[in-house]
């Protein structure tokens, strides 16, 4: 008895590590995210992505995000971008305001590679709030509300993670689906 008890105990043991080395990355935009890509790799992929992954070649940003890092960046959906005021990623694109956008994107990114879960813990650690300095010089409040992280940006724009945890190579991608903007 206390053999088949110890073999089912192995044999689920065992399963269940089998069952953590085969997870993976969720996918985003409908596409398969590997943890052996970097950032601009995995994200060219994303449908959900087209604009962002615009806006990072208009503001000459692909080298950056393609560098060793590691930087955690919360990437807002095309339908982020479509819910800023009508013609603003169109006047964002051009070169003219190759600046303003950089520091839009840049204030999405942070020189670490920080999971959900770190992002969490120092939530709970600072009080229910956590100060998040971005690599644009912006600060990012973030939050935990029951399992879900928000983020509210210097003007008060709340941003929800919707898919958080997306490990890169050199990184890692919260999906958002707000754009964080800076104050100007």
């Amino acid at each position: 008895m206390l053999k088949s008890v110890l073999r089912g105990f192995a044999l689920a043991t065992a399963m269940s590590a089998v069952a953590f080395a085969a997870a993976k990355n969720p996918t985003v935009g409908g596409a398969a995210m590997f943890d052996s890509k970097n950032i601009i790799e995995n994200a060219v992929n994303s449908k959900d992505h087209t604009t962002l992954v615009a806006a990072v070649k208009a503001a000459g940003l692909v080298g950056t995000l393609e560098g060793k890092g590691p930087f955690t960046v919360f990437a807002p959906t095309n339908e982020a971008f479509a819910a800023l005021p009508k013609g603003t990623v169109d006047t964002l694109l051009k070169p003219e305001n190759k600046a303003t956008l950089t520091k839009i994107l840049t204030c999405h990114v942070v020189a670490a590679d920080a999971m959900a879960k770190t992002v969490a813990k120092m939530i709970k650690d600072d009080g229910g709030e956590h100060d998040i300095k971005t690599v644009g010089g912006c600060v990012l409040k973030a939050k935990e509300n029951m399992g879900k992280i928000t983020l509210t940006d210097e003007n008060g724009g709340v941003s929800h993670v919707t898919i958080a945890d997306v490990k890169q190579s050199n990184g890692v991608i919260h999906v958002v689906d707000k754009v964080l903007l800076p104050k100007m």
